[in-house]
């Protein structure tokens, strides 16, 4: 949280100052509080204690499309794997992350190859989203600061409009990312992700809402990058299970070359 400095009242003031000066920062940390609680709950439902998806990615460029398909696995914030499996060409190819470390598993060179923490704002597949974005090596909750700055209203769902600052030591590039949680259903509907410069380098939208797994969850996700006309990144689940056992044993790196 900032601090900030005050300015010293004349002493028949004094008294009502503090008060208020208490009762301001008492908001501000009750706000701050439950704009942390309310990313976890929304990050909760999203993930379970575990989860398996089938997913589709369609790439969208002005004059191509491409289409892949993948499964995925995660346990908690610890532990993801994603198993590419089409087309052809790319299937078998495996991501795993195991806290903040990521691994890329090649069949067609059959090697493991651990992902430094520089690769990981580089695109995923030459798509929009990021290494990060896809393994979640950064964490909503823990590697952010958080400030609630209001309601807003996405299509016919009211939102709360966060503000996530990076902490100093987080491995994260964003200067800031804002991101509407729906106050019903504690969805992510949008997150804006802005550089260093503070300006606006990609968008995220969350829609078709659907039951999926037993938990009401936008199914399809949009990334849409701000400079690139006419190109975005399009996530589908298909089906996604929740909470099954996981042994934390599956998602290693021998286990990659053996992900079904």
């Amino acid at each position: 949280m900032k601090k900030y400095s005050h300015i010293v009242l004349p002493f028949l003031f004094i008294a009502a100052g503090f008060i208020a000066i208490g009762a301001g920062k008492k908001s501000s940390q009750q706000d701050d509080s439950k704009a942390r609680d309310i990313i976890k709950k929304a990050e909760d439902i999203i993930k379970g204690n575990t989860s398996v998806a089938e997913i589709t990615v369609e790439v969208v460029r002005p004059t191509w499309k491409r289409t892949m398909s993948m499964k995925a696995w995660s346990k908690g914030d610890k532990y993801s794997m994603i198993l590419v499996t089409g087309p052809a060409k790319d299937a078998g190819t495996v991501f795993l992350k195991r806290d903040k470390e990521v691994w890329n598993w090649l069949p067609s060179i059959e090697r493991v190859i651990k992902l430094p923490p520089s690769m990981m704002t580089q695109s995923w597949m030459g798509t929009d989203f990021t290494n990060d974005d896809l393994v979640k090596e950064a964490s909503s909750v823990n590697d952010y600061t958080h400030r609630l700055l209001g309601d807003s209203t996405i299509g016919d769902r009211k939102c709360w409009k966060i503000e996530m600052i990076p902490l100093p030591q987080a491995a994260v590039v964003w200067s800031k990312v804002y991101v509407w949680v729906d106050q019903k259903d504690y969805l992510e509907l949008r997150l804006e992700f802005y550089d260093e410069d503070n300006k606006l380098v990609s968008i995220m939208k969350a829609s078709d809402i659907k039951t999926l797994g037993g938990r009401i969850l936008p199914s399809k996700m949009e990334m849409i990058p701000m400079d690139k006309k006419g190109q975005e990144t399009v996530m589908m689940y298909n089906t996604i299970t929740f909470d099954q056992p996981i042994d934390d044993n599956y998602f290693t790196t021998e286990n990659m070359k053996k992900a079904r």
